[in-house]
């Protein structure tokens, strides 16, 4: 009943919905990242002009790799989705092993499997925050103080106690 407004967006347009966001937090995570990194390795004097060098360089490609990733991701876990006919924490954590094990492909095949598990196991672990939260949340919605029992003596406004 909580996610009944919460609809994802059919499969192909979902994989370039999450490319973008996955490329813009990619962005602008390391524009940040590389701002504060080319602050602090620049001499003084230059810190400034350093800074906004490192930052234009590389938190673009920071972000492409997001987006490369997102890309990936969701383009497997909509494979997933229409190969076994049904949306679970499975094919989101298959998507993050095959995701994984792909982009080091060009590394070999150790690299590739490394990354494949290590890819699965980060995902699975996300899966399971989110059951956690989720079930904490409806546990804390169902465990609630049942209704009171009706008055037996009616809604006349009379008082049980002895006078």
């Amino acid at each position: 009943m909580a996610e009944e407004g919460f609809q994802r967006d059919p499969c192909p347009w979902r994989i370039l919905d999450d490319a973008g966001a996955a490329f813009a937090m990619g962005a602008i995570g390391g524009s940040v990242w590389h701002l504060i990194r080319g602050y602090r390795a620049s001499p003084k004097g230059a810190k400034m002009g350093g800074a906004v060098t490192a930052m234009k360089m590389r938190g673009p490609l920071l972000g492409g790799s997001f987006g490369a990733w997102g890309g990936l991701f969701s383009t497997f876990d909509c494979a997933l989705v229409a190969v076994r006919q049904k949306e679970d924490p499975w094919n989101s954590i298959f998507s993050g092993a095959i995701t994984g094990g792909v982009l080091a492909a060009r590394q070999g095949l150790k690299a590739s499997a490394k990354s494949a598990v290590f890819g699965g196991v980060i995902l699975a672990c996300i899966e399971g925050v989110a059951i956690m939260f989720n079930r904490f949340n409806t546990d804390a919605h169902v465990n609630q103080m049942p209704d009171l029992p009706p008055d037996p003596l009616g809604a006349q406004g009379q008082s049980r106690r002895a006078y």
